[in-house]
């Protein structure tokens, strides 16, 4: 893969055989992020999870305190007082089976989260073609099924963000923009890390987080020193 000239400047500032601690790497991480826009902080997580077994699947949802820094775009799907509820809390888009063929036959794929109340997991399960490879299809664990759409709204609005194992066994996710301050970006991925640490399946064998990396939008990874992150 050919690398342009910025990417090879930043990457001299990160020492490959070496592993950091958590602060280091988000200083290194401010100074690579170069790129004209507001890079996006990145975590990736490889764990020793075979997702295969559903006793071994890692997936849930937590609140960072900074936020995430991007503008997150939410749907429900909600009927009657539930979608009044909704569209107090701030939902950007609210509606029920009339949404159905809009997304399937329309391609309307402008939001970022979708939220359902229980009853309405039958209409949205007729996207779960479209809305399941993308990631967009609302789950209990991670709070996008509920009847309390005013705390799901808020809590994302306020920077919730879902964590689940890929199907290489890692996960990925958002604990900021490169603005943040590395005291932000810390407080974020502390607590991703105390909930990605709760969530652990009882049935592992041998080590749960196997690397752990810090990686900017366009820039190059930093591997954090995973027996520090787990003592």
């Amino acid at each position: 893969m050919k690398r342009g000239k910025r990417y090879k400047e930043a990457a001299k500032l990160v020492d490959r055989s070496n592993l950091y601690d958590t602060a280091e790497a988000i200083a290194i991480l401010k100074k690579t992020a170069s790129a004209k826009f507001d890079e996006t902080i990145e975590v990736h997580l490889r764990t020793g999870c075979d997702g295969r077994h559903a006793d071994q699947q890692v997936r849930g949802a937590v609140v960072l305190p900074h936020g995430t820094g991007k503008v997150v775009r939410i749907l429900v799907f909600a009927k009657g007082a539930k979608a009044e509820e909704a569209k107090a809390a701030g939902a950007d888009f609210v509606g029920a089976e009339e949404l159905i063929p809009k997304i399937q036959h329309e391609g309307w794929l402008d939001f970022d989260v979708v939220v359902a109340t229980p009853d309405m997991m039958g209409v949205v399960g007729r996207l779960g073609r479209i809305l399941g490879p993308k990631g967009l299809m609302p789950n209990p664990k991670a709070g996008t099924v509920t009847m309390d759409v005013t705390k799901a709204v808020n809590d994302i609005k306020a920077g919730k963000i879902e964590y689940r194992l890929d199907k290489t066994n890692i996960i990925h996710v958002p604990v900021g923009k490169a603005s943040f301050t590395e005291e932000q970006l810390a407080d974020n991925f502390q607590t991703l890390m105390d909930a990605i640490m709760k969530a652990k399946p009882s049935t592992v064998k041998g080590a749960y987080l196997r690397s752990v990396t810090l990686t900017s939008t366009m820039g190059p990874g930093v591997k954090l020193n995973v027996a520090k992150l787990t003592n």
